[in-house]
């Protein structure tokens, strides 16, 4: 069984950084992607960033472009996403996913990490 277990959320300043990092563990190679989403209060979950195995990455919106970069660590099995120039709108939980399949979807989730953006 998977585990997803996510770190590194906290209180920033805009304009600040932060970078969450989430460790697979139960058979991480079996899951060919791994994502980060976030869902702020009162709004719909949203798709930030995905990433392989192999390093191949997808990026969600226009808002978080440029400013977030998505990492793996394949000797760590740990899946990174480097936060810079943060915003209030950015302040969200944000929470690791994993799929079994490179087209399918998004099956396993962490119990997610908040990210606070003061202004």
């Amino acid at each position: 069984q998977v585990q997803l277990v996510e770190s590194g959320g906290g209180l920033v300043q805009a304009g600040g950084s932060l970078r969450l990092s989430c460790a697979v563990t139960g058979r991480p190679r079996s899951y060919p992607a791994m994502g980060w989403f976030r869902q702020a209060p009162g709004k719909e979950r949203e798709f930030v960033a995905s990433i392989s195995w192999g390093g191949a990455t997808t990026y969600g919106g226009d808002s978080v472009k440029g400013r977030f970069t998505v990492s793996i660590d394949n000797a760590k099995f740990t899946m990174y996403l480097q936060m810079g120039s943060l915003k209030p709108d950015d302040t969200a939980v944000y929470y690791c996913v994993a799929k079994t399949t490179i087209s399918g979807a998004w099956v396993y989730w962490g119990q997610g990490t908040q990210v606070t953006v003061s202004s």
